[in-house]
């Protein structure tokens, strides 16, 4: 199973209470490691000392709808577009007084530290970002895909439905075990390394923000009016100019776009990385010396 969190701390940050772990020096260069979905923080449980052992503060959040971190209020709409993402870890990093930080992540991390290093520049020394550029805007998720990658998106699909919204809530768990095992083909993990992950599902707002999300991608589902300005920015498609490298594994079975296709958004120094030995999507927990490299040469 590998490496497992001690403490996981608590802060208030934005419209949330964030969970997060917070390793290594605290006066030592930030790192914020990002999950996605159908995963948490212990993607980057054999990360994190590899990047401790080299003199960096490590700060690990559970996103919204994971883990411990939880809406600080009850009315507080349970959204899950980029641009929230985005302003959540822009309020964590405010209130633990990180300036800037290299930001990593895969899958919804690696949008949310797009949108960052899009967005707010200034407050990312370096991106690593595996599956490359994942902005993109509702207007584009209206546009149709060839069969094979539409036929990759199932789960995009079957969201779209009240069915599928009951049937991720009742099956959550063998849901997103499937989902592990056909965006990682190859990886053979265990049931208690899925156990482990898959505590963080039974988070109360996790079946809202997950469904908000993939409904407001395809446009079938609003966001809220105080992100509009920022969706709209999005929407451009602006090009990243910060340090990055885009990563991507040799078995990934999840939908992903060559870096042929996304390589031009990346306008400062940049470079490319592709994962051999069977690497899925989730490619922190998959090799995460090839990921704790990157993060540190970035």
């Amino acid at each position: 199973m590998g490496a497992s969190f001690g403490d996981v701390r608590q802060v208030d940050a934005g419209v949330l209470t964030i969970g997060y772990v917070d390793a290594g020096p605290s006066d030592g260069p930030a790192v914020i490691l990002l999950h996605g979905w159908p995963y948490d923080i212990h993607s980057f449980a054999d990360v994190v000392p590899l990047l401790t052992d080299a003199g960096y503060r490590v700060v690990v959040p559970y996103l919204r709808g994971f883990g411990t971190t939880r809406f600080l209020s009850d009315d507080t709409m349970r959204n899950g577009e980029p641009a929230a993402l985005g302003l959540d870890l822009i309020a964590l990093m405010d209130v633990l007084k990180i300036d800037s930080a290299k930001l990593a992540g895969f899958d919804w991390g690696a949008r949310t530290a797009d949108v960052v290093a899009a967005l707010w520049p200034e407050r990312c020394q370096g991106l690593v970002s595996v599956s490359g550029y994942l902005i993109a805007s509702q207007e584009s998720g209206k546009a149709p895909l060839p069969p094979k990658a539409e036929l990759a998106w199932w789960y995009q699909y079957y969201f779209a439905t009240e069915r599928g919204r009951e049937g991720y809530d009742k099956n959550r768990r063998d849901f997103n075990k499937l989902i592990w095992q056909t965006a990682s083909p190859k990886w053979k993990f265990d049931d208690a390394t899925f156990d482990r992950s898959a505590a963080s599902f039974d988070n109360p707002d996790h079946l809202e923000v997950v469904i908000h999300n993939y409904r407001w991608r395809m446009a079938l589902a609003d966001g809220e009016a105080q992100y509009a300005e920022l969706e709209q920015r999005l929407a451009t498609q602006p090009k990243i100019t910060v340090p990055s490298i885009t990563m991507e594994g040799d078995a990934n079975g999840a939908p992903h776009l060559p870096q042929t296709t996304y390589g031009k958004q990346f306008a400062g120094q940049y470079e490319h990385r592709t994962v051999g030995g069977g690497v899925g999507h989730n490619l922190p927990q998959e090799a995460p010396e090839a990921f704790a490299k990157a993060v540190l040469e970035v």
